[in-house]
């Protein structure tokens, strides 16, 4: 099987999906790497000015080739989603038997089946909480993209259902592959329930999905009944409308207790989490939740929405709170926080958890979707 895998997501900072294609990548190659299995992987990068890093590169050493061509990424785009052009062919010059976009759109191909990753249908329901092309493209395109795709690659089963009941795909065509956690760096001794975490950690972009407003509210509640808390942790990129998160904290009661540290690059991704004494995430919807998992796989308590995968995803290894009711958020926070046995019980439920996600899993299950799709595809020839 040669397979053409999209990994533009991936040259910038690598958040949710830049992140979920690196890692993806990675796998499928070193799947590959022992030369048992005649099959091989590129990857496909196209922008005017951003690089693969060295460091990615290396990472990427089992992939048969990437493919990189100076094409703006916004013009691509355009073209592929569009007017269905170019196809992979003729920018690769060759042939594949799958192509696989991890956005909810098609890439064109001649020949291939085509794979699409639907991450969550957030776009789609709320609108108001996107920008960009997820707002202006996706949302009229995704029902006609997702109705031809081969297959369509979702992370949870909560995103395969809306998958199937909003867009009209057929479960068979839908294959859930969830996320995995990459082995840290370095060794760690880690202690169940982080006792030493110096603050509370939230680590995803500041937008209004990720329920900021609830956050630094259940946040002020905390400390205007406990000042002994800790301090909170912002962690991620921004959108443009975050200033008024960044004014507010800056501003008392916040100034000096909620610390905003832009984004963290991989390699003070594990000091995060490890300082971390209680990770929360209370977002309005998550098609995953690759942060939370992390933050279990070194031992950190985690609070989090009962939306979305997320329940899905903690399998009751974290307390989960309506995000809308900011109380209990707030008390919630404050129990795992002033409750040393409650606070070991779910990092020890957390860390039995993540066993099951892997990034090697992750790669297994996607590359049966591949062949599920190739499948499909012929199929649909034959008709």
């Amino acid at each position: 099987m040669r397979i053409f895998l999209d990994y533009r997501p991936a040259l910038r900072q690598r958040t949710g999906v830049g992140e979920y294609v690196h890692q993806l990548a990675k796998a499928l190659g070193n799947r590959h790497r022992d030369g048992e299995l005649r099959d091989s992987v590129d990857v496909f990068t196209s922008s005017w000015k951003d690089r693969p890093s060295a460091e990615a590169l290396g990472e990427l050493a089992g992939v048969a080739e990437v493919i990189d061509r100076r094409v703006p990424v916004r013009a691509l785009n355009a073209a592929w989603y569009r007017l269905g052009m170019p196809p992979v062919e003729w920018l690769t010059g060759r042939r594949y038997d799958v192509v696989h976009s991890p956005s909810p759109l098609l890439i064109p191909t001649r020949h291939a089946a085509q794979v699409v990753t639907i991450h969550d249908l957030d776009f789609l329901r709320h609108p108001e909480r996107t920008r960009g092309e997820m707002r202006h493209t996706y949302p009229a395109l995704v029902a006609r993209h997702a109705a031809r795709a081969n297959g369509v690659i979702v992370h949870s089963h909560n995103v395969g259902e809306q998958v199937e009941s909003l867009l009209h795909v057929e479960a068979d065509r839908i294959s859930v592959c969830p996320h995995g956690v990459v082995p840290w760096p370095s060794p760690a001794r880690v202690v169940p329930g982080n006792p030493d975490g110096r603050y509370i950690l939230f680590s995803g972009t500041l937008e209004p999905r990720k329920n900021v407003d609830g956050l630094l509210a259940a946040y002020t509640s905390l400390v205007g009944r406990r000042p002994d808390a800790p301090p909170l942790r912002l962690v991620g990129g921004s959108v443009p409308g975050a200033d008024a998160w960044r004014q507010a904290i800056a501003n008392p009661p916040l100034s000096g207790r909620v610390i905003y540290a832009g984004y963290v690059d991989d390699a003070l991704r594990q000091d995060m989490y490890m300082g971390a004494r209680l990770f929360v995430l209370p977002s309005f919807d998550e098609g995953f939740g690759l942060t939370v998992i992390e933050a279990m796989s070194l031992g950190v308590p985690v609070v989090a929405s009962n939306r979305g995968a997320l329940p899905e995803v903690t399998g009751g290894a974290a307390l989960l709170v309506d995000p809308e009711d900011i109380a209990q958020l707030s008390l919630e926070m404050e129990r795992v926080l002033f409750d040393p046995g409650l606070a070991r019980r779910l990092a020890e439920d957390g860390l039995r958890q993540v066993r099951q996600f892997t990034w090697e899993r992750a790669a297994d299950l996607t590359y049966a979707a591949y062949g599920r799709a190739i499948e499909a595809r012929h199929g649909r020839a034959r008709g």
